[in-house]
């Protein structure tokens, strides 16, 4: 393949929202040893994008300073010493930064190959979600089958994909969620109750439907006054795995009741970890969940596609509470 010298890209011009997204002209760049380029197909829009957009969420040093942490499309090139891939191959990655371009590298383990008749658009959508989703409630959280799971967000790119492993592992599934729609959607996809957080009490309705035991471990992105209760409904040696905090990171705690019930109280982000701790997040997805993927027992939920040029509505979309799965660019040639 001969490769370009220049691509098209997105840059973030400053901080700030989504109309700082702009289109640039960047070099194609240079994988180096052990890493691969990618020429996309598609890129995942997803929430640390935003926040780097905003100013909040630094690339880690080296990194592109593009947005985009995951991306689907072929080999163009091997740096030195690739042993796992050759060009011309089809994979899915995750990207420590760089995704919002026509070409962009990444570590040759921290790429999978593209599942057996997915479209790319679909593939671009998974590395970001599954890496965090798997490493969070099954790797960190330990979840079992036969325990009871909650996720908040339940329509969210995070909160469908847990919902569907949590469910094929056979974990009982709950959920909350903003809209009678959005609940129906996460009852579709497996989950066993549904609350719609704008209408009821999701401690006392799901309290109610398990007798009282609560729940043996939560996946939540919400944080603020949602941890406490969290806390509140988790069992004995119940699980509480934070991965974001859309409410904000404080709170006040009562540790009486962590003691009480040996709780564990953890969480992790995925950008900062390093290639090795990433490399073995891939080899667990390769071997669990990838089959899973390949015959339709999981799979993406998609939302909406939008041309690279139109990164900025993708992220106004991203911003809204509208959106039900995930969000993706596609490098498709601009219209002349």
């Amino acid at each position: 393949m001969r490769l370009p010298r220049t691509m098209r890209a997105i840059e973030i011009s400053r901080p700030g929202g989504p109309d700082v997204l702009t289109q640039a002209v960047r070099p194609v760049p240079t994988p180096g040893i052990g890493e691969i380029l990618i020429r996309l197909r598609a890129a995942g829009v997803n929430r640390p994008d935003a926040l780097q957009r905003a100013g909040s969420y630094a690339p880690p040093p080296g990194a592109s300073d593009l947005p985009g942490l995951e991306g689907a499309g072929e080999v163009a090139a091997c740096g030195p010493g690739v042993t796992k891939w050759r060009v011309g191959d089809q994979v899915c990655a995750l990207l420590p930064g760089g995704g919002y371009a026509e070409f962009c590298v990444a570590n040759q383990d921290h790429a999978l190959s593209i599942p057996k008749g997915m479209e790319m658009s679909q593939a671009a959508a998974l590395c970001e979600t599954y890496f965090t989703v798997y490493s969070n409630l099954f790797m960190r959280g330990g979840l079992k089958g036969g325990e009871i799971f909650l996720v908040h967000g339940g329509t969210s790119g995070i909160g469908t994909t847990a919902i569907q492993l949590a469910n094929a592992f056979g974990a009982r599934v709950f959920a909350t969620a903003g809209s009678d729609e959005k609940c129906r959607v996460c009852r579709d996809l497996g989950a066993e109750l549904v609350v719609n957080y704008k209408q009821s009490d999701f401690v006392a309705e799901i309290r109610a439907a398990t007798g009282g035991y609560g729940v043996d471990i939560i996946l939540d992105m919400v944080g603020g006054e949602y941890i406490s209760r969290n806390i509140r409904l988790l069992a004995p040696d119940g699980r509480l795995v934070m991965i974001a905090f859309l409410g904000g990171p404080i709170t006040e705690l009562n540790f009486a009741q962590i003691m009480a019930k040996r709780l564990v109280v953890t969480g992790s982000t995925l950008r900062p970890q390093s290639d090795l701790a990433k490399a073995g997040i891939a080899a667990a997805l390769r071997a669990q969940v990838w089959p899973l993927l390949a015959c339709g027992r999981v799979g993406p939920v998609m939302d909406s596609t939008f041309a690279l040029e139109r990164a900025a509505d993708a992220h106004r979309r991203l911003e809204t509470t509208n959106h039900i799965g995930k969000i993706v660019l596609t490098m498709d040639d601009p219209a002349p």
